[in-house]
C-alpha cells in the first residue's frame, strides 16, 4: 500500500498526516480546494460534493484518509455544515468501493459521544442553534467506545451518521472502515494557552490531541489487522490540566464515577482501543512543551 489519497490535507490534521506518510515513505496525494501554506506533496484541487470529482480523485489509489469536512457550524450554517459533510463522505464511500480501494480511514469526531458536557446555551462552541440551557454529563470517565452516542449539533451529527454508513459499505465491499474520533486538535504554538481551566476544559473532559499524534494514528490505521468498520477515540496520554483527575470531576461533575485505575492526569477520554488494535502510542503532550520552555 503505497498511494495514499488525503482528503483535506491542506487542513490542521490534513497538514500533519501528509507530512507523516511522506516522511514514512508513502505516495500522497493532497486532494482539497486549497493549497496548504507549504507543499510536501502534489496537490489536487477536487470538491467533494461530486461524485464524479470524487472518484477521479481517488483513481489509483491504494487507500484514502478521508479528513476534508466543515469543522463546526461556525463556519458554515448548520444545514450547510450537515450538507456537506454527508454528502462529501458518502462520495468518498462510494468512490471507494466503486474503484475497489482497499481501506478507507476517515475522520470521526470526540462529538459523537454528547460533546459539548457541561451546560451551554450561549457558550455552545460546537452549534449556535442547540436548544439554551442544555446539559449533558458523561455516563463515567475514562469515556470509551461503548459510551452511547448523543450527538447535540448538525456537525455531531452528521458523525454519527457516517460511522453507520461506514458499517455499512464495510458490509459491502467488505473494506475496512477506521473511523477516527479526534479530539480538539492542537498545534505545538497552542500550548503557550495550557493549562486549561476546570470551565473551559469541561465541554470535552480536558481532551486534546496533538496533530502530529493525529498522523501517528492515520498512518496506523492504514495497516492495522482490522476487519469490518471499526471507530476508535484518539487522544492525548493526559489530560489539558495540571490539576488532579478527582479534583476536576468532583468539581465539574461531581456524580460522574471514575474508573479504577485512572492517574492524576491519565486522558480521561480512553484510548485503550487505540492502543490495543492500533498500536497507537500518543507520544506529544503539552506538558512536554511546557518543560522546554521553562529550559529555555
Amino acid at each position: 500500500m503505497t498511494q495514499i489519497v488525503v482528503t483535506g490535507g491542506s487542513g490542521k490534521a490534513g497538514r500533519a498526516v501528509v507530512r507523516d506518510l511522506v516522511e514514512h515513505g508513502y505516495n500522497v496525494v493532497n486532494a482539497d480546494v486549497v493549497a496548504p501554506a507549504e507543499t510536501v506533496a502534489p496537490l489536487l484541487r477536487v470538491d467533494f460534493t461530486d461524485l464524479g470529482e470524487t472518484i477521479e480523485a481517488l483513481r489509483g489509489a491504494d487507500a484514502v484518509v478521508h479528513l476534508a469536512a466543515i469543522p463546526a457550524p461556525r463556519i458554515r450554517s448548520v444545514e450547510k455544515t450537515f450538507q456537506i459533510n454527508m454528502l462529501s463522505t458518502y462520495n468518498v464511500f462510494s468512490a471507494a468501493a466503486l474503484l475497489g480501494i482497499g481501506r478507507v480511514v476517515w475522520a470521526s469526531s470526540e462529538t459523537v459521544l454528547g460533546l459539548p458536557f457541561g451546560r451551554t446555551g450561549a457558550r455552545n462552541l460546537l452549534d449556535p442553534a442547540a436548544e439554551p440551557g442544555h446539559h449533558l454529563e458523561p455516563d463515567y470517565v475514562p469515556i470509551d467506545e461503548d459510551h452511547p452516542l448523543r450527538p447535540h449539533s448538525s456537525y455531531s451529527l452528521s458523525k454519527v451518521l457516517g460511522e453507520e454508513m461506514a458499517r455499512q459499505f464495510a458490509r459491502w465491499t467488505r473494506i475496512p472502515f477506521i473511523g477516527l474520533r479526534f479530539s480538539a486538535i492542537r498545534e505545538p504554538a497552542e500550548y503557550a494557552a495550557f493549562p486549561e481551566s476546570v470551565e473551559d476544559g469541561a465541554w470535552n473532559v480536558w481532551g486534546y490531541v496533538d496533530a502530529r499524534d493525529v498522523a501517528q494514528s492515520c498512518r496506523l490505521a492504514l495497516t492495522a489487522d482490522i476487519v469490518g468498520a471499526e471507530a476508535f477515540i484518539i487522544a492525548a496520554g493526559d489530560t489539558a490540566s495540571d490539576r488532579p483527575n478527582r479534583e476536576l470531576m468532583a468539581e465539574a461533575y461531581p456524580s460522574v464515577p471514575i474508573r479504577p485505575g485512572t492517574g492524576d492526569h491519565d486522558t480521561l477520554l480512553g484510548i485503550d482501543k487505540a492502543r490495543r488494535l492500533l498500536g497507537y502510542a500518543p507520544e506529544f503532550s503539552w506538558r512536554h512543551a511546557a518543560v522546554a520552555a521553562a529550559g529555555m
